[in-house]
């Protein structure tokens, strides 16, 4: 199985919980190039009218200049990893396997397929185990 695991950034804001928060912050990062491959927005349980959004990659001066202007940082408590690869019955629970196998607690998942292709975004606890993960996920 050929899997394609790199190290990744996640950026994270707060928004507020109302129509078109997420909308605005967005289309500002689209307005200043950002081609997002991933996403994810979510109240924030412990703050009510509160929520957040982890958005990965920002690339290059503009895209960052926006993002930190949107209140976007880079979250240093999420040590992601993506892994990429073909679609098959069972892959996640295969690779969650060998990264149990290995020692390794998984902090948060999220995974889609398209096609014949998935994608999987894993963030651990420590930048030790996010290495330490793509050294198990690389070695197949």
């Amino acid at each position: 199985m050929e899997l394609l695991v790199e190290r990744e950034e996640v950026w994270a804001a707060s928004i507020e919980d109302k129509p078109g928060a997420l909308a605005h912050k967005l289309t500002a990062l689209a307005e200043s190039g950002a081609d997002l491959e991933f996403l994810i927005a979510r109240r924030t349980p412990d703050k009510p009218g509160a929520g957040v959004v982890f958005v990965t990659p920002l690339r290059g001066d503009k895209e960052i200049r926006a993002a930190t202007q949107l209140g976007f940082s880079v979250s240093n408590s999420l040590h992601s990893v993506c892994v990429e690869g073909t679609n098959q019955p069972g892959i996640c629970a295969k690779l969650m396997q060998k990264l149990a196998a290995a020692g390794l607690n998984v902090r948060g998942a999220s995974a889609a397929s398209v096609g014949t292709q998935f994608v999987m975004h894993l963030a651990f606890d420590s930048d030790k185990d996010a290495a330490t993960a793509i050294n198990v996920l690389r070695a197949g």
